[in-house]
């Protein structure tokens, strides 16, 4: 019967332990946060959790979008009794520096830091094994950088197709008319070509500072990156994503069948559950919105079967 009791009791236990944080810099461009409970393993697992695009802190927000995904993401995997990493990307560290070059910024410098992440913490010799967590963008970062260097991948709401494709088909849904202007534009980085800029609403795509780093960008395929893996792989999307359609996660599904889809009913992009449209943008301003239990249930399971 004691033995019995101590089952039961252990889950509430390790539920009433306090997450401990930690401030840790990878190098003079990577920081972030390592989120554990007071009394974890002695060899625990270690999840590096990648943002997505554009200036994403390691919370998951961004200057006016502040809904703290990725810290919720973070918490929900420490109180399982494993230990996550979420760092700022480059681009925070250069903008409070005042040093950003759009120009100079390629798609490889964040594989790059994600690799240099994984080098770090291998060194520290602390974890059983480590693996990669990349949402939206940080999907295909986290694919590259996991070949080779991290015992398991899991894919947040990552695309399937190469970010031009992705992009043109969002803008013709909120844009149609910018459909055709936009394919013109992707045709020229495509062939590697810079150009002037003559549409101004389409400034915040392809304002000249950052088409070199969409060449970069667009060089890799999802479909043809996944299959290279070969570590356990998680895919997962949500019915309510916006920006990643539900069918981008079957593509990479297909690509590597060995992979584990899971595909979580009314999640969004930033893993939170949506009951009526209306609620879907207002929750990427919304940080006391915690993310939906199942995904992190799901991610918690994953590791648990390594």
């Amino acid at each position: 019967m004691k033995k019995i009791l101590f089952a039961m009791l252990l889950p509430l236990f390790i539920f009433a332990q306090e997450i401990k944080t930690e401030d840790i810099e990878v190098n003079s461009l990577i920081k972030g946060t390592l989120f554990s409970l007071e009394n974890t393993s002695s060899k625990p697992n270690l999840v590096i959790i990648i943002a997505g695009s554009g200036p994403t802190n390691r919370n998951g927000n961004q200057l006016g979008m502040q809904n703290n995904s990725l810290k919720y993401l973070a918490k929900a995997i420490a109180l399982d009794g494993n230990v996550a990493f979420s760092f700022d990307k480059r681009i925070i560290t250069q903008m409070k520096e005042g040093n950003l070059d759009e120009k100079s910024l390629r798609f490889d410098d964040f594989i790059k830091d994600v690799k240099d992440i994984i080098t770090y913490f291998k060194n520290k010799k602390k974890y059983n094994k480590i693996i990669i967590a990349g949402h939206s963008e940080g999907s295909l970062i986290g694919m590259i950088a996991a070949k080779d260097n991290a015992d398991a991948f899991i894919s947040l709401a990552g695309a399937g197709r190469t970010i031009d494709l992705i992009i043109t088909e969002q803008l013709e849904k909120q844009a149609p008319i910018l459909k055709s202007k936009t394919e013109a534009y992707f045709k020229m980085l495509r062939e590697g070509k810079t150009f002037e800029l003559d549409n101004p609403m389409l400034a915040s795509i392809f304002r000249e500072s950052v088409q070199p780093y969409m060449i970069s960008w667009m060089n890799y395929n999802p479909q043809e990156e996944i299959k290279k893996l070969q570590i356990p792989i998680l895919i997962i999307n949500g019915t309510k994503d916006i920006q990643v359609a539900e069918n981008e996660a079957k593509l990479l599904h297909e690509a590597n069948p060995k992979s584990e889809l899971k595909i979580i009913e009314k999640m969004n992009h930033i893993f939170k559950e949506i009951n009526a449209e209306a609620e879907n943008i207002k929750s990427y301003s919304n940080p006391d919105l915690p993310i939906m239990p199942e995904l992190s249930q799901t991610i918690n399971s994953f590791i648990k079967s390594l």
